[in-house]
C-alpha cells in the first residue's frame, strides 16, 4: 500500500469516517480540475468553509475576480468546517482534490500530515512578510503548507456601566492580580465577575489556552505547576462567586448570551461579536487578556488558511499561485478581514491598513500579535489528542470532582498514552 494512502486512511479513521473504501489501497497523485492541456486556462476548483455566502455574494465574486485575474474560471464548493476537512481527506484518497482550499487553521496539520498538501516552496509563495506567530500554524516538521488568510483571537469584553459603577478602571487591569481585584470590587457592588466558556469541548480549550499559555505552561506537559496555576484560577473564580457555574457547560455564544444581559462586568469572547458588542444596550469596550505576572496572554488563533493540495498535473501549480497572491495582497487581506467580521490582516501591513479604516479594531491586532496557533510548537496532529485531555482535565476541577493536580496528572498520562510520547 503506498505510504500516503496509508496516513490519508489514519486521518480519515481519526476524523470518524468509514474507511472501508481504502481496502483497494489504489492512490498516486490527485488531480484537480481540467487536464493538463488546460492547466494555463479553463476551470479550477475551489472549496472553503463558507457555505453562508452564496454565489452571488462579496465573497464568492472576490474569489472569482482572483480566477479571472490568472485567466481561469473558478468553481467554487463551500462545506461546512467540519464537512470540508473531512471531503479533503476523501478526495485526496479518491485522486480528486480540488486546486485550493481554504481550511481551518488547526486542520493544516492534519492535512499535511498525510502528504496531500504541496508546500509553499512548491508553489513558489513568498511568505516573508507573513507575521510568524500566525504562519506557525501552518509548519509541519520544518516546512509551510499554505498562508493565513486572516486571524480571529479571543481577548476580554468588559460592560463599562458595571465597571464604573464598581470603581474600576480597565486599564488598570495588566495581570492576574488586578482583574482578581476588580472582580472583587464588581462583586461587593452587587453585581457578576466574569463569564467565560469551559464546556468539555475544543470551545473549552480554545477559551482556557490563553490563561494556560499566559501561566507559562506548555501543552507538552499538561500536569506542571504553571498549568496547576492555571486552572486553580478559574476554580477560585467559581469557588468565590465572580463566575457563575453555568461555564462549566458555556458554549461561546452562550457565553456571549450572558454578557449582553449587561449583569456582567467582563466575557472572554473573540472578533466576531465586534459588531454585536457596538450594537449592546450597554457601553462596552476590550481589553486584551491578560497573563498572570503581566503583558498580553498568548490567545489562539482561529481563521483559515490557503492552501493547495497536490495535483498530478505539476504545471497547474503556476495559475494557483497566481490566485493564491491575488487573494493575499495587503488589500485582499483587509477585504477578508472586512467581509468575515474582522479577521485580522497576518502581515504588518495589512494591519496598518485595517487600522486606518478602523482605528476602534486596535486591540485586536495587539491580541492577534500575541496570538499562537494551536498547532505551533510542531504539535501537529498530536493537538486534538492533548486538547481532549485538556479540557477533560479543566470540566474535572470546575466540577470538583478531582483536585487541579489530580485531574492534570490524569490528563498528562493520558495525553502522552494517545499520543505515543
Amino acid at each position: 500500500m503506498n505510504p500516503k494512502v496509508l496516513r490519508i486512511a489514519a486521518a480519515l479513521a481519526t476524523a470518524g469516517i468509514a474507511v472501508g473504501t481504502l481496502a483497494g489501497c489504489s492512490g498516486g497523485g490527485t488531480t484537480g480540475g481540467d487536464s493538463g492541456a488546460d492547466a494555463a486556462g479553463g476551470t479550477y476548483t475551489w472549496w472553503d468553509p463558507y457555505p453562508q455566502h452564496a454565489e452571488d455574494s462579496d465573497w464568492a465574486q472576490r474569489v472569482q475576480d482572483c480566477g479571472t485575474q490568472a485567466g481561469v474560471t473558478i468553481q467554487r464548493t463551500a462545506y461546512d468546517t467540519t464537512a470540508l476537512t473531512n471531503q479533503a481527506l476523501l478526495s485526496a484518497q479518491d485522486g480528486t482534490s480540488p486546486d485550493i482550499i481554504l481550511i481551518d487553521n488547526p486542520a493544516v496539520s492534519t492535512l499535511a500530515d498525510t502528504g496531500m498538501l504541496s508546500t509553499t516552496d512548491d508553489l513558489g509563495l513568498d511568505t516573508a512578510d507573513i507575521d510568524e506567530n500566525l504562519l506557525a500554524a501552518g509548519v509541519l516538521d520544518g516546512k509551510t503548507y499554505g498562508i493565513p488568510i486572516g486571524a480571529n483571537t479571543l481577548a476580554l469584553y468588559y460592560n463599562a456601566d458595571v465597571l464604573t459603577a464598581a470603581g474600576v478602571d480597565p486599564a488598570s487591569i495588566t495581570d492576574w492580580a488586578s482583574l482578581d481585584a476588580a472582580l472583587a470590587k464588581v462583586s461587593a457592588a452587587g453585581k457578576k465577575g466574569i463569564t467565560f466558556s469551559g464546556i468539555n469541548t475544543e470551545e473549552g480549550s480554545f477559551q482556557f489556552l490563553p490563561w494556560f499559555w499566559g501561566a507559562g505552561a506548555e501543552l507538552t506537559d499538561l500536569s506542571s505547576p504553571e498549568a496547576v496555576e492555571a486552572v486553580t484560577l478559574w476554580k477560585d473564580w467559581l469557588d468565590k462567586g465572580y463566575a457563575p457555574n453555568s461555564v462549566i457547560t458555556n458554549s461561546q455564544n452562550t457565553v456571549w448570551e450572558e454578557f449582553l444581559t449587561g449583569d456582567f462586568a467582563f466575557a472572554e469572547n473573540g472578533t466576531w461579536q465586534v459588531n454585536s458588542a457596538a450594537k449592546a444596550p450597554f457601553a462596552s469596550g476590550v481589553i486584551e487578556l491578560p497573563a498572570k505576572d503581566g503583558g498580553a496572554a498568548p490567545a489562539p488563533t482561529g481563521g483559515e488558511f490557503i492552501v493547495a493540495p497536490v495535483q498530478k498535473d505539476t504545471a497547474r501549480y503556476e495559475t494557483t499561485r497566481k490566485i493564491i497572491e491575488c487573494m493575499t495582497t495587503p488589500e485582499g487581506f483587509v477585504d477578508t478581514a472586512n467581509t468575515f467580521a474582522y479577521y485580522i490582516p497576518p502581515t504588518a501591513e495589512g494591519q496598518k491598513e485595517l487600522l486606518a479604516e478602523n482605528s476602534g479594531l486596535e486591540t485586536w491586532v495587539s491580541a492577534v500579535q500575541a496570538a499562537k496557533g494551536r498547532t505551533s510548537d510542531n504539535l501537529g496532529t498530536d493537538y486534538p489528542l492533548i486538547s481532549e485531555q485538556l479540557w477533560t482535565a479543566v470540566q474535572n476541577v470546575l466540577s470538583g470532582a478531582q483536585s487541579p493536580q489530580e485531574a492534570l496528572d490524569a490528563a498528562q498520562a493520558a495525553a502522552e498514552s494517545a499520543t505515543g510520547k
